[in-house]
């Protein structure tokens, strides 16, 4: 940036009446200052807002704020929508499918649905191995997304029985999803998995650890959750999950269950209703799904 020089200040005493003027003014300004800031602190909520705004400025999304009070869930009785996305953690529909779909619904609609981050890839039947259409380091990723949002996490005591085991909530892991997915390209790089663990108050070792793990979901005490949490069983899991239901393009959106609109290609495909693929559409059909269910 380049340097100014301030001008002297003046060594003579201006008039008292340009001073008065001049006071007036500077009045006038600070007062007009004073009051857009107060009206865009009130207004702020209406302007539209990406993912990465929400993120940055918590006051203005509680749901991405990290006073997540243990996972607190404002409707804990009430039966919630399925809401899932299946996708390669290096495909840039990933990306835009959460920046600009999943994650500004999620805003709206956090309370009202059972969110999972699902995965697409091959598994072995012979062996432990697993294949990712990007490469290994696409597993890597996929892992460290599957650890996030299963780390154990303490349990809100009011909504929770003795000798229940709680999950970090889906606030923290799906925006550590998000964050990784920004820089795809760089994944598994270590300093963004660390600044995103940072980020989202996700513990980085542990995080570690889990992806590290090389225990597959045919072990028998893992799957009891006697053994340590493994980043291969979880991504394993999570295939299958994929192939179950027949999702096989990244992203693949599925709602209550079914199938609800497809980002391939920069393009969205095969959605279910006339504006689908919007933030609108998507909380929209969420809510009239949970007024059905409850």
């Amino acid at each position: 940036m380049e340097k100014h020089q301030m001008p002297d200040r003046p060594t003579t005493v201006q008039p008292r009446e340009s001073w008065k003027i001049s006071r007036f003014f500077q009045n006038i300004i600070l007062a007009t200052c004073l009051c857009l800031s107060i009206y865009a602190f009130f207004h702020k909520a209406h302007f539209p807002t990406r993912y990465g705004a929400v993120m940055e400025d918590k006051k203005t999304a509680p749901i991405f704020s990290t006073d997540d009070n243990a996972g607190k869930d404002p409707n804990p009785s009430s039966k919630k929508v399925p809401l899932e996305a299946h996708i390669m953690s290096k495909c840039p529909d990933a990306k835009y499918c959460l920046l600009d779909l999943i994650v500004p619904a999620m805003v709206e609609i956090h309370d009202k649905v059972d969110f999972k981050l699902s995965f697409i890839g091959n598994v072995s039947e012979s062996s432990s191995g697993v294949s990712c259409k990007h490469g290994p380091s696409e597993c890597v990723g996929n892992m460290l997304m599957l650890c996030a949002a299963n780390l154990p996490f303490p349990c809100d005591p009011k909504q929770s029985k003795p000798g229940d085991k709680c999950k970090i909530p889906t606030v923290r892991s799906l925006g550590f999803a998000n964050c990784l997915l920004r820089d795809y390209k760089d994944i598994p790089d270590r300093n963004i998995v660390e600044d995103c663990a940072l980020e989202h108050g996700i513990d980085f070792k542990a995080l570690n650890k889990c992806a590290s793990s090389q225990t597959d979901e045919r072990d028998t005490a893992a799957r009891k959750g006697h053994g340590e949490l493994s980043g291969l069983a979880l991504l394993r899991e999570s295939f299958r999950r994929s192939q179950r239901v027949g999702a096989t393009r990244s992203c693949t959106v599925r709602v209550d269950e079914k199938e609800w609109c497809v980002l391939d290609g920069g393009k969205w495909k095969d959605c279910q209703k006339k504006g689908a693929e919007t933030v609108g559409g998507l909380v929209k059909e969420v809510e009239r799904l949970f007024e059905e269910k409850n």
